[in-house]
């Protein structure tokens, strides 16, 4: 009975709220009143106005953003807020296992359609990573490598793809890693697994590209995981 109850209060609210908005010429886009002041102007709880919110925004009707408030329309958050809020749903784990699925098949791409030129990019990112002379550096570097392999693809949406995922991986909370060293040691386990997706790409053999990658994500993920 509280449900049926709670679902007309709803219905009720969703509706005042649905008038509100048209009688106040809002468009698509405009920002409505907080909810402070949408309790006083409909004469709703507060409970009510956000079931009755809740369900407009299933509707397409409006959208929210945190710290943002609540806006008219289905145009839904900006780009980089909708990555950011996919980012704040996601693990790390279940980041890495984003990673596995998408990027060992942009490694054999890669080897299918890498030009040169972007196999010496690839190249000059793993030198610029063996030399790096602080973890920081290292990590830049290891960023270049892995979006060179996405643009050596030849296919904007495969890079447009590697982009968003590396966006919401920045995002991502990860757990401190410990250091031990200032820079990584020339035994660190990357710097192989690099050469192995490296020689791969330009020995043009996708399926060895695509098992490199995965040995390499694998790898990374057992160290930032499996040694906890």
């Amino acid at each position: 009975m509280l449900t049926s109850v709670h679902g007309l209060e709803r219905e009720e609210t969703a509706q005042l709220l649905r008038t509100f908005i048209s009688d106040g010429r809002y468009q698509e886009g405009d920002r409505l009143p907080p909810e402070r002041q949408l309790i006083d102007l409909l004469n709703v709880g507060r409970g009510s106005l956000r079931r009755a919110l809740d369900a407009l925004e299933r509707e397409g009707a409006i959208w929210r953003h945190v710290g943002k408030g609540t806006f008219v329309g289905a145009g839904g958050l900006p780009v980089e807020d909708e990555l950011f809020a996919v980012a704040r749903q996601m693990t790390p784990l279940k980041l890495m296992r984003a990673r596995l699925s998408i990027e060992p098949a942009l490694a054999r791409e890669a080897a299918i359609n890498a030009s040169g030129e972007a196999v010496a990019k690839i190249s000059a990112a793993i030198e610029r990573a063996r030399a790096a002379a602080s973890w920081a550096e290292y990590e830049r570097q290891d960023d270049a490598f892995h979006r060179a392999i996405a643009e050596a693809s030849d296919n904007l949406l495969l890079v447009t793809l590697y982009d968003k995922l590396n966006q919401v991986q920045r995002e991502v909370a990860w757990s401190t890693v410990s250091r031990t060293t200032a820079r990584p040691g020339p035994e660190h386990s990357s710097f192989a697994e690099h050469d192995a997706i490296a020689e791969a790409i330009r020995g043009y053999a996708p399926e060895d590209a695509f098992q490199a990658m995965r040995r390499h994500l694998q790898s990374v993920s057992a160290r930032l995981f499996e040694d906890r």
